[in-house]
């Protein structure tokens, strides 16, 4: 069966791409800072009992990422989903535009942002890069958000997010293109919708297992010739 590394699966969107794609069948290397802390993601492992492994890794520690991959030197990573982010201190759920507004910048939490948002999965690509290219499917996949679109920002605010989702989509871009070359492996960005997590708040769209149903779909059918894209978790595209 396929293997999928995912991260940031100690709840919300990760937790639930852990728990459709191992009753899927496949094996999961579920990544979190702290595996232990996560009931669900505990229960997820006990359940599904050698299909899911749990795997503490955090995203902003590169070393730790290097670590990571050493461990699993010869394991083929069918997908490698880069799941993990932030929208900092604050939420957009609890104080709409007025989180992260114009004149109101914490550039430390700027940082923080961008270490998550954009550093962490560029990191995992580079180090995972091996693992994924010796698997059958080859995918890299990064969740963004439509925050991230220049072309449809009507509203302004969210400057540190959206700047941090932009940049992961122009990452996601050139590495279709350069990976695509290099590897065969097929990379893409993936916007799950506005969903009801503690990031999206209740007042959202969908709810995360209508989302990740859709973006185990979009995974499914990439090909190197439509990755690249901003695909939505409904298989439609945003623009850049």
């Amino acid at each position: 069966m396929p293997t999928i590394l995912i991260t940031g699966t100690s709840r919300g969107l990760g937790l639930e791409c852990a728990r459709q794609y191992a009753e899927a069948g496949w094996t999961v290397l579920a990544c979190a800072r702290n595996p232990a802390a996560s009931p669900p993601l505990q229960a997820l492992a006990s359940t599904h009992s050698g299909r899911v492994k749990t795997l503490s890794l955090d995203v902003e520690d590169h070393a730790a990422i290097d670590r990571l991959a050493r461990e699993l030197d010869g394991t083929a990573i069918d997908v490698l989903l880069n799941s993990a982010g932030t929208m900092g201190n604050g939420s957009f759920a609890k104080d709409g535009l007025a989180f992260g507004s114009f004149g109101r910048s914490d550039y430390e939490d700027w940082e923080t942002i961008f270490r998550l948002n954009v550093f962490g999965p560029m990191k995992m690509a580079e180090a995972f890069i091996g693992h994924v290219a010796r698997s059958n499917q080859k995918k890299i996949v990064t969740l963004t958000s439509m925050l991230g679109s220049v072309g449809i920002n009507r509203i302004g605010g969210l400057y540190a997010y959206r700047a941090s989702k932009a940049a992961v989509n122009a990452m996601m871009k050139s590495m279709a293109i350069d990976l695509a070359k290099s590897h065969g492996i097929a990379a893409t960005a993936l916007h799950p919708g506005w969903v009801r997590t503690d990031l999206g708040g209740p007042q959202a769209d969908i709810d995360s297992e209508t989302s990740v149903a859709g973006m185990l779909k979009v995974i499914d059918a990439l090909t190197l010739e439509t990755a690249g894209r901003f695909w939505v978790y409904d298989g439609s595209e945003l623009p850049w």
